[in-house]
């Protein structure tokens, strides 16, 4: 279960920080050992003598939690339409088989008297990013932090993600993504505003969609890199 800490800085900057135990790093690489041992993979060679090493250093990397200060500011100007941020990329990693999911979330929110900074999306994306979970976690965690902090007038999020363990594994589906969406206040009850935040949206998912058929499949620097 995720828990979330928050020390403040002050009332309007809040310190976002994640509650997890140690991470031993010597632990997972011996575990790896008998992991990729079992599986019949020969680490006696000079490329793969050091690979529980590095598998354990990239899981512990992907599963480091950034906190970050989610600050806002007062909104002095009234501003009471929608704030949409496109595209974030995130990788995550699939709680059923800790393989990586890959995408981009689009973000938007009906301010009331605060403004979120803008830097602050991407962070937020990258914190509940870097975690074992579903897709539809992810997105529904986004929404309520966002709604729990802004007291905004509506929150909508969308993730675009391409699975790993639906793409290198099992079906074999390349290609395949998986869109799941959370809408909160105006964004889920006026059909208007929600018709906007999607379609706001639209242009975005649909040009990453081409981006990832074009790229095929991503390899391991890819995936780490987008984090």
């Amino acid at each position: 279960m995720t828990q979330t800490a928050v020390s403040s800085i002050t009332p309007m900057r809040p310190r976002i920080t994640h509650v997890q135990p140690p991470v031993d790093l010597q632990a997972a690489e011996r575990a790896a050992v008998s992991f990729l041992t079992a599986l019949g993979v020969d680490l006696s060679t000079e490329a793969t003598a050091d690979t529980p090493g590095r598998m354990a250093r990239a899981y512990a990397e992907m599963l480091d939690v950034p906190d970050f200060d989610m600050t806002t500011f007062p909104n002095d100007q009234g501003y009471d339409e929608l704030v949409v941020v496109e595209s974030i990329p995130f990788t995550s990693l699939c709680e059923h088989h800790m393989l990586p999911f890959s995408g981009t979330a689009h973000i938007g929110y009906l301010p009331t008297d605060r403004i979120l900074g803008l830097s602050k999306f991407a962070r937020l994306v990258a914190f509940f990013a870097s975690r074992p979970q579903t897709q539809e976690l992810m997105t529904k965690q986004i929404a309520d932090e966002l709604q729990q902090r802004l007291d905004p007038h509506g929150v909508g999020v969308v993730i675009t993600a391409e699975h790993a363990c639906m793409s290198q594994r099992g079906a074999r589906a390349h290609g395949a993504r998986t869109v799941t969406s959370a809408l909160y206040g105006g964004l889920r009850d006026n059909p208007a505003l929600r018709a906007e935040f999607l379609a706001l949206t639209r242009t975005s998912r649909e040009r990453w969609s081409g981006l990832s058929s074009d790229h095929g499949q991503g390899g391991c620097e890819r995936q780490r890199s987008r984090r």
